[in-house]
């Protein structure tokens, strides 16, 4: 039999900003916001909680490195994206690499609610913003349409878009009544929202944000922001 000696044992990680990031995306990621303490993520890194406060200050902090982790796998999806260049296409080269911005959303579902939550702006989603500027002014816009056209676009040019409702997480039961009871003094409302089917859940990061409706949008968008262009508005 052969033993372990200290000499044959891997060397520990060491713990830095980046190692306590990526730990806190995987524990959002597998038990959900309400998870993430400072105490569990200590435990995720195998040290003693006061040894996290060396690279996050607390956990608004936490939140703040979550978002920039989040928007860096955005910013490096987007650059494998295969699309036409912005001169030749803009729309498919727009489309293509929000819909790739998307993706990363996808796999962390939580994600949209932390970076609106955010009260300060990171670096790295003012970048992202410049190269969808730098993508519109390729395809032939004027700095006023296109800031006219990130004000329409809003977060759907970053993948995701924010709700008009939210709904409180009641059962389907008490969904259904609190519906019906509605439905005299809001009866168009109701009969939409009734009618509302979300048949996708691997495309869906809210009550009114699946995938279909999500490109629905987004190309009308496009669309209309290429009339404009074309018209010189």
């Amino acid at each position: 039999m052969t033993l372990l000696t200290d000499a044959d044992e891997q060397p520990r990680v060491p713990l830095s900003r980046r190692r306590v990031l990526r730990a806190a995306v995987g524990l959002i990621d597998r038990d959900g916001l309400d998870a993430l303490t400072m105490r569990r993520l200590a435990q995720e890194v195998g040290v003693e909680a006061m040894s996290l406060y060396h690279h996050v200050a607390n956990k608004e902090a936490v939140f703040d490195g979550v978002v920039e982790v989040i928007l860096g796998e955005v910013m490096a999806a987007v650059d494998e994206v295969d699309a036409p260049s912005p001169e030749e296409d803009w729309q498919a080269a727009l489309r293509a690499r929000i819909l790739a911005a998307r993706e990363v959303f996808l796999r962390h579902r939580w994600a949209p609610r932390v970076l609106e939550s955010r009260t300060t702006t990171s670096p790295v989603f003012i970048a992202y913003y410049d190269n969808v500027v730098a993508i519109l002014r390729a395809g032939g816009f004027s700095f006023d349409l296109a800031h006219r056209a990130l004000h329409v676009l809003g977060s759907r040019a970053l993948g995701f878009t924010q709700e008009l409702f939210q709904p409180d997480g009641a059962a389907d039961a008490d969904a259904a009544a609190m519906m019906e009871q509605m439905a005299d003094t809001f009866p168009n409302l109701v009969g939409m929202l009734a009618d509302a089917v979300h048949d996708d859940p691997d495309g869906t990061l809210g009550f009114c944000d699946d995938q279909f409706e999500f490109e629905f949008a987004l190309d009308l968008i496009l669309e209309g922001l290429e009339r404009r262009r074309a018209a010189g508005a």
